[in-house]
C-alpha cells in the first residue's frame, strides 16, 4: 500500500499498511485499479467526443467511479469489483460506437486494453503491482503535479455527482473530466501539468455553481436557523455525509412515525434550508466531525445513515445500527440501493430505545450562505467603512484527528472582537459552538455551510470586492484553511484558478507535493503553512 492522498498520512509520507481512515492495502490497490480502468474508459470517451459520440450515462458513471475512490467513501472490495467490470464493459461498448463513427480506438496506454482479474483477490493482486502514475524519467515533480490533478479530479467528480443527483449538469464538466483523465496517461511537461491542474480548479467552480443551483433550487436558499445540540424523548435516526436529497427522502418517509431526525458532521447546515426545516421531526444536531464517529455513534440510541463520504470503520458496538446509501460502502454493512427505500433504517430506529429524556446542550446558528450574507451587505459595507469591522477571516475546511488542529480553536478564540469569522465544512467543529458575540447585530461567526457550499463563500468574497471596487486579494480578508481529503484539494485549485493569494494552509502540507512544486505554489500564489495563532494574527492584522 502506498496511499498519500489525504492529510493524515503516516509520518507525513504515506500509509503503508493501514490508513488512519481504516483503508487497508487490498482496498487501496483495488481503488488504484479502478482509477486505471476509468482512465482507459476516458481515453475512449475523449476520442468519442471528437467524432460526436457522447453518452451521458457513461459521463455520470465515470464521475461516480472516480468519486468512489475519494477518501472515506467506499471500503468494500466487492463493490469495487462491480465498478471495475462495468468500466471495462462500457469501454468496449463505446469503442464499437467510436469506431463506427470513424474515431480512434487504439491508444498508447495499456489502460485502454486492461482486462480485469476474475476474482476480488485477482484484482487486488493486479492493483498491487500497478504503477499508473508514470512520468518522464520518473520525475518526482511531474508525479506530484499528476497527483494534484488526479486528487483534484476526485473532488470535482464528487461535486459533479452531487449536482447531477439534483438534476444540474453541464456537458463541459464531463468533457474536462474525460480529457484530464486521458491526459494523465501521457507524458506532459511541468507547464502542461500546471495548466491541467488549474483547469481542474476552474471547471470545479462551474461544478460547485451547479451544485449550489441544485441545492437552492430544490430546497430554497438557507436562512438563519437555530439548531439544538441536545435531544428530546423520541426514537431517532442520525444522518451524516453531505447529501440533501437522501435527507429529504428520509424526512418524507419518516413523517408521523415518532422518529426524530438528527444531523451529524457536514449535514448540520441542512437545518437552514426551508424545504428541509419545514419537517417538525427534523430536530437537532448530534456529535461533531467525521473523525469522532467511533466515539460518538456508540452512544447514539438509534439508527445511523451514511450518505456520500466520511465513513470510518464502524465498531461492533454500533455496526448493526449503521446503513449506507449512494456511493458509500463498508463490508458487511447494510446498504440501501438507489430506490431509496429507507424502510430498514426506519425499522431499526423503531426497534432501538431512542432518547428517553430531554437534554439541553445549547444551540448553534446555521444558514449564513451567500443570499443571507449579501442580504445585509449594506450593513457589512457600512461597518467596514466605519471601522466597526476591521477584518474578515475565512476559517474552514476539513477536520481530522491529526495533532495540531487545536490551532483552529485557539485562532477563533483569539481573533479580535472587531473581526468577522466566516466558516464552512467540518473544520468548524473546532469552534462552532463558541459564543463569539456580534457586530452591529450581525453574528461574528457565520456558518456558510458544507464544504459543498464553497461556491457561496467565493460569491460573498467576489460581491464584497465588487462593492469596494477592488480585487478579492485587496479585501480585508484572510483565508486560513484546513485540509484532509480531495474535495479540499479541488477547492484549493479553484481558489488558485481565481488568482486568490496568501492562503494559509494546515495543519500540515500535502505529502504528495514535492518541495519544487511547493515553491511554484509559493511563488505564484503566496501559499504558506499555518504557524501559531498569535504569530499569524500578528502578521495579518499588524
Amino acid at each position: 500500500m502506498f496511499c498519500n492522498q489525504c492529510e493524515q498520512t503516516v509520518k507525513g509520507i504515506a500509509c503503508t499498511t493501514m490508513g488512519v481512515c481504516g483503508k487497508n492495502e487490498e482496498v487501496s490497490s483495488i481503488e488504484d485499479l479502478l482509477t486505471y480502468a476509468v482512465q482507459g474508459l476516458c481515453l475512449v470517451a475523449n476520442e468519442g467526443r471528437k467524432v460526436g459520440v457522447v453518452d451521458n450515462a457513461i459521463d455520470r458513471f465515470v464521475c461516480e467511479a472516480i468519486f468512489s475512490c475519494l477518501t472515506n467513501v467506499d471500503f468494500d472490495p466487492a463493490r469495487f469489483q462491480v465498478l471495475i467490470n462495468k468500466t471495462v464493459e462500457l469501454r468496449e461498448g463505446l469503442k464499437t460506437q467510436v469506431a463506427a463513427a470513424g474515431g480512434v480506438t487504439t491508444f498508447a496506454s495499456a489502460a485502454a486494453t486492461y482486462t480485469p482479474g476474475a476474482s476480488v483477490t485477482d484484482l487486488e493482486t493486479q492493483g498491487g503491482t500497478l504503477n499508473f502514475i508514470q512520468t518522464m524519467d520518473s520525475n518526482e515533480d511531474l508525479r506530484s503535479l499528476k497527483q494534484i490533478t488526479l486528487y483534484g479530479l476526485r473532488g470535482l467528480a464528487a461535486y459533479t455527482d452531487h449536482a447531477a443527483i439534483l438534476g444540474q449538469e453541464d456537458d463541459a464538466v464531463y468533457a474536462y473530466v474525460h480529457e484530464a483523465m486521458a491526459a494523465l496517461t501521457t507524458d506532459m511537461d511541468l507547464n502542461g501539468l500546471v495548466g491541467l491542474a488549474l483547469k481542474c480548479g476552474e471547471v470545479n467552480l462551474r461544478a460547485m455553481e451547479l451544485l449550489d443551483a441544485g441545492n437552492t433550487g430544490t430546497y430554497g436558499h438557507p436562512v438563519p436557523t437555530t439548531v439544538p445540540l441536545g435531544h428530546r424523548p423520541n426514537k431517532a435516526i442520525l444522518v451524516t455525509g453531505h447529501d440533501l436529497k437522501d435527507l429529504s427522502v428520509l424526512l418524507e418517509q419518516t413523517k408521523g412515525k415518532g422518529i426524530d431526525i438528527y444531523t451529524h458532521g457536514e449535514m448540520l447546515p441542512c437545518h437552514g434550508y426551508p424545504e428541509l426545516k419545514k419537517y417538525d421531526h427534523f430536530y437537532g444536531h448530534y456529535g461533531t466531525a467525521w473523525q469522532n464517529q467511533q466515539k460518538e455513534m456508540p452512544l447514539f440510541p438509534g439508527a445511523v445513515l451514511f450518505t456520500t463520504n466520511c465513513i470510518q470503520k464502524p465498531k461492533d458496538s454500533y455496526k448493526a445500527n449503521v446503513f449506507t446509501t449512494g456511493l458509500v460502502g463498508w463490508p458487511d454493512v447494510a446498504h440501501i440501493d438507489n430506490n431509496k427505500d429507507f424502510t430498514p433504517v426506519i425499522e431499526r430506529a423503531l426497534a432501538l430505545p431512542g432518547f428517553t429524556d430531554t437534554t439541553d446542550q445549547g444551540s448553534v446558528m446555521v444558514g449564513f450562505a451567500r443570499n443571507t450574507v449579501l442580504g445585509v451587505a449594506d450593513k457589512v459595507i457600512d461597518a467596514v467603512k466605519s471601522k466597526a469591522i476591521r477584518h474578515f477571516f475565512l476559517v474552514g475546511g476539513c477536520d481530522g484527528a491529526k495533532p495540531g488542529r487545536n490551532y483552529y480553536t485557539e485562532l477563533a478564540e483569539k481573533i479580535p472582537t472587531d473581526c468577522m469569522i466566516l466558516t464552512l465544512a467540518c473544520g468548524k467543529f473546532r469552534f462552532f459552538d463558541k459564543q463569539l458575540g456580534d457586530i452591529g447585530g450581525i453574528p461574528r461567526l457565520l456558518d456558510v455551510g458544507q464544504c459543498n457550499d464553497a461556491y457561496s463563500a467565493i460569491q460573498i468574497a467576489v460581491a464584497l470586492a465588487g462593492a469596494f471596487e477592488c480585487g478579492v486579494n485587496d479585501l480585508p480578508l484572510s483565508m486560513i484553511l484546513s485540509w484532509y481529503e480531495q474535495k479540499a484539494v479541488v477547492i484549493l485549485l479553484t481558489l488558485f484558478s481565481l488568482g486568490i493569494k496568501d492562503i494559509r494552509l494546515g495543519p500540515s502540507l500535502p505529502a504528495f507535493i514535492t518541495p519544487n512544486v511547493l515553491n511554484v505554489l509559493v511563488e505564484n500564489f503566496a501559499v504558506k503553512p499555518i504557524s501559531t495563532p498569535d504569530e499569524d494574527l500578528k502578521t495579518i492584522l499588524g
